[in-house]
């Protein structure tokens, strides 16, 4: 578990980082400092000096980054070779001696090699040991993230005195921050290992936890020393991210090759209506795809609920029971259930395999506008415009399992795929943002302008916010502030629900009030398409999750419209005609 100034760096979405060079192996150390050039002869002849550059870039810090990217794919060989032919080091003996120290948890070793390490003002001085900070670098936190892996080791191991003196006598004067310090006192009552590892968000000494310890701590120390983990494979995706995020037309859900740039096709952009479906008999207010694009669900005025088949696009069920009009549907993560929100001031939980109704929550004051679901499957969340339970968490059996008490009215919910955030919007201009996991207000904030609708993208790090002036708005949820926003269409009183999409969600799609169904690159807000969608208006949009040349649309017409492009229409032609060929 980290200190809270840097829960971001090890989170967001982003699969958890490995110490750099995970290997305990390393190479043969000059005892020069990391990146100082080895005695150059060989044999006793003097090698031919190299230039000082490789087209343009540092020679040793390319031939560096080529070491550790050979030992992180196990040719130590080649990377041993590399290093002696070249004369420059990974990293001196120190640097190998503190990231060791880190992994086997020795850690009055690690904090003797941290006390002697110097500033990059101080290099020069004597008392360096070869180890240097980066600019900016706070000691005193590296110290305490270090006795912090060792509190909650203790604590692992059921050593609850020792825990409680290094709580006492060796973190408390470190860090000033009150509030993390009564956290760490509380993990001193979990009675079970499990719940330990549950509530500081840490998977202990045989899981990850000391290889993230040294990754959070490599990023305070100079990279000319020591070099930020897979570096190579870092800069390979910062390039294939660069090509994706400048290319308008990225429809390939496939990884870029680096044997040639980047570039799609924009005949496969989906821009055509390849079906239309007409089954509700009323205005169609949403469509949702389930999480593994097997299956559409749509919902509006007409009380009932319809869920499609993907990509025949058939209807499998109509769920009824519904007295008013639905607003919203939500997925389970396992796409075996699915609640429905409902103007009658009910929520129903449905199976989807079946079609039946399993669970009738009790009646709301107010309708139910928005539902979430845990990402365990077990529990999910309401809002509702019920002012005295308008976020309240529920289990399978129609339980409360938590009321959040809140006086704002809630017009939508969006949660973060990785259970971290719960964002609720009102019936107004504010979002709130909860921590899922705690349950806490984490902030909120005033937007100024009436809000329609809030989803949350795969990296669990944006929010995308619509509002009814016309503009949607990406918000940062970690920085707390807009990056990106993203104007053409057209707001009103009603929800206009927006969403994410594409390969590498590399676009925002929305819907309008004038019947204009509107794309964005989403990196560079430029309008890619304004296709004619839905007269009088088009409601929402929603992007198939594993098809990126797929999504639907849906209005107060009645009608869910279909897109793709003309190979998607060709395809599922052939599909039809082998389909009746093989049925006679």
């Amino acid at each position: 578990m980290l200190a809270d100034a840097d829960r971001s760096a090890a989170s967001n979405g982003i699969s958890k980082p490995y110490a750099n060079g995970k290997s305990h192996q390393r190479l043969p150390a000059s005892g020069a400092t990391n990146g100082a050039h080895k005695n150059s002869t060989l044999n006793g002849s003097s090698k031919t000096r190299q230039p000082d550059t490789y087209f343009g870039h540092n020679r040793e810090e390319v031939t560096r980054i080529l070491i550790q990217a050979l030992s992180d794919m196990g040719y130590h060989s080649a990377a041993e070779s590399v290093s002696q032919e070249s004369g420059f080091e990974l990293e001196s003996p120190t640097v190998a001696a503190f990231r060791n120290a880190i992994l086997e948890g020795d850690w009055n070793e690690a904090e003797m090699l941290l006390f002697g390490a110097v500033t990059p003002g101080d290099r020069t001085s004597e008392g360096g040991n070869g180890l240097v900070l980066a600019d900016g670098a706070d000691r005193n936190l590296m110290r305490f993230w270090i006795r912090q892996q060792k509190f909650l080791e203790l604590l692992e191991q059921r050593e609850t005195g020792r825990a409680l003196s290094v709580l006492r006598t060796e973190l408390t004067p470190l860090y000033q921050d009150t509030q993390k310090l009564h956290f760490l006192s509380s993990l001193l009552m979990c009675q079970k290992t499990e719940d330990l590892k549950s509530k500081a968000e840490w998977d202990g000494v045989c899981g990850e936890s000391r290889h993230i310890l040294l990754s959070q701590l490599s990023k305070c120390i100079s990279p000319s020393v020591m070099l930020p983990e897979h570096r190579l494979a870092t800069l390979l995706r910062q390039v294939k991210a660069s090509q994706i995020g400048a290319c308008l037309w990225h429809t390939s859900a496939a990884s870029p090759s680096l044997y040639s740039d980047h570039v799609c096709d924009q005949r496969l952009f989906p821009t055509e209506t390849v079906i239309e479906l007409d089954e509700h008999d009323d205005q169609v207010w949403q469509v949702a795809f389930s999480h593994d694009g097997t299956k559409l669900a749509s919902c509006g005025k007409g009380k009932q609920v319809i869920i499609w088949d993907v990509p025949s696009f058939k209807p499998i069920h109509f769920l009824g029971d519904h007295d008013h009009g639905v607003g919203n549907v939500a997925w389970s993560w396992d796409d075996k259930m699915l609640v429905t929100c409902c103007w009658d001031r009910h929520a129903r939980l449905w199976d989807v395999n079946t079609g039946a109704c399993l669970k009738k929550l009790e009646r709301f004051q107010e309708p139910v506008t928005s539902c979430v679901w845990a990402t365990d499957n077990q529990t999910f969340v309401t809002g509702a415009l019920d002012k005295n339970h308008s976020l309240v968490q529920w289990n399978l059996d129609g339980e409360k399992v938590y009321d959040w008490s809140s006086t704002h009215r809630v017009e939508d919910l969006a949660i973060s795929p990785d259970g971290h955030w719960l964002v609720a919007s009102s019936a107004g201009n504010h979002i709130y943002v909860y921590n899922f996991v705690s349950r806490e207000l984490e902030y909120q904030m005033d937007l100024q302008v009436r809000l329609t609708s809030i989803t949350i993208s795969q990296n669990s790090r944006h929010l995308l916010v619509n509002h009814n002036n016309g503009v949607a708005h990406l918000i940062d949820l970690v920085l707390r502030e807009p990056v990106q926003s993203y104007a053409g269409f057209t707001g009103g009183q009603w929800m206009i629900r927006s969403s994410f999409g594409g390969a590498n969600e590399s676009f925002v799609i929305s819907g309008s009030e004038d019947g204009s169904i509107n794309i964005w690159h989403k990196a560079s807000a430029h309008l890619v398409e304004k296709l004619s969608g839905h007269i009088p208006g088009c409601n929402a949009v929603a992007w198939s999750p594993t098809d990126p040349c797929l999504f639907a649309s849906c209005g107060d017409d009645g009608k869910i419209k279909i897109w793709s492009n003309k190979n998607w229409r060709r395809a599922r032609q052939e599909t039809g005609r082998n389909s009746n060929s093989s049925s006679r």
